[in-house]
């Protein structure tokens, strides 16, 4: 079987597959894997991020995430980091909102406290505040390549620069056209992230609505003198804005969702400067320069949940796509149970246990388009 994406969704579910006995070949457009959303990840681990299906998902990832380290990972994929979701005045409607959909995954933070954990944060600005303790950073490069290491050991191959030009339904199986020959498969997975529909187009395959949206990221300097490392990140309760420690500097987002058609993206100037703008309004943070600016693509569905599962509309035909901004925290679990099912096996006992359906992941699904 044919996987087509080399970010975590790709790499992650042709890890699985080849692990659960299927021979493997992942595709890769790029020089290199990850290169497009994956490797431009905010990449935090939290399990009261997304809608409900997501947040059961990351849950169940979390033995992937905690698992120890080995000879070929020696260091953990998560690091402790804490997120504070800060609220004005005019915003105790929505933080009551949120602290009543994630239940305990957080818990009030005394603007005091918040004040003495975000140094920078501009006094009287805070009139309530939230702490997800179990935020932390994940090691994507790390994630991505011990998928990479599964895929290998178990007998699956990668190509990268390996870009489709054509995808047909042909005696039972799929033709896949390369620049350089054809390939024959009878299962192909469609984890090609912002151009999934555009593959799935190319196959004669309905499309999902898949809604690509840009996200800006910029880094600058803390002040003179302080070290940020060990602050938690900080998150708009509307997310207007987050900001996030990141080796000895700060990562501001106006946390954007601009309707982009799937490319290379690049930061518009106009987007870092609201970011720095929102950030400024809470944080007493002066910007002499921009350390280093970039944007990804996120994409979403109407509902915002992932799709998972065979296309009703073409046999062996799998989609893996529309993780929107949460797609790296729930990526092992999201493969494993995709992998299951392109295999025809059961789900995993544990995802089930988290209470993630198929009806929830359908490609088929009302609400995928409503």
């Amino acid at each position: 079987m044919v996987v087509i994406g080399g970010g975590m969704a790709g790499a992650s579910v042709a890890a699985e597959l080849a692990g659960l006995g299927a021979q493997v070949l992942l595709l890769e457009r790029e020089t290199q894997p990850g290169y497009h959303t994956t490797g431009r990840s905010a990449a935090l681990y939290t399990v009261a991020y997304g809608p409900p299906v997501i947040r059961a998902l990351s849950r169940a990832s979390g033995v992937t995430f905690k698992a120890p380290g080995d000879s070929q990972r020696p260091h953990p994929l998560l690091r402790p980091r804490g997120a504070v979701f800060l609220a004005r005045a005019d915003q105790r409607d929505a933080l009551d909102r949120l602290a009543h959909e994630l239940g305990d995954a957080v818990a009030p933070l005394a603007t005091a406290r918040a004040q003495d954990m975000l140094p920078l944060l501009r006094s009287g600005y805070l009139a309530g505040a939230l702490i997800d303790h179990g935020a932390a950073d994940i090691d994507v490069e790390a994630l991505l390549r011990q998928y990479l290491r599964q895929l290998s050991a178990a007998g699956g191959t990668m190509r990268c620069g390996a870009m489709v030009t054509g995808l047909s339904r042909e005696g039972g199986s799929w033709r896949i056209a390369l620049p350089d020959g054809d390939l024959r498969a009878e299962i192909v997975v469609n984890a090609a992230g912002a151009w999934a529909d555009h593959l799935a187009a190319m196959a004669g395959v309905a499309g999902i609505g898949l809604m690509p949206k840009r996200r800006t990221a910029a880094l600058v300097s803390p002040p003179e003198g302080m070290q940020p490392d060990a602050w938690p990140m900080a998150v708009d309760v509307d997310e207007q804005f987050y900001i996030k420690p990141d080796a000895g500097k700060l990562l501001v987002s106006p946390a954007d969702e601009t309707l982009s058609d799937p490319c290379d993206a690049q930061p518009e100037e106009l987007d870092v400067a609201i970011g720095i703008d929102r950030v400024q309004q809470a944080f007493d943070l002066p910007v002499r320069r921009i350390d280093h600016k970039w944007a990804g693509l996120r994409s979403f569905v109407a509902d915002k949940c992932p799709v998972a599962g065979q296309a009703p509309d073409a046999p062996g035909f799998f989609w893996l796509a529309g993780q929107g901004g949460y797609g790296i925290q729930s990526a092992p679990a999201l493969a494993r149970w995709t992998a299951a099912a392109v295999l025809g096996r059961p789900a995993p006992t544990d995802i089930q246990d988290e209470g993630v359906t198929a009806a929830a992941l359908s490609p088929s699904r009302q609400a995928l388009t409503a």
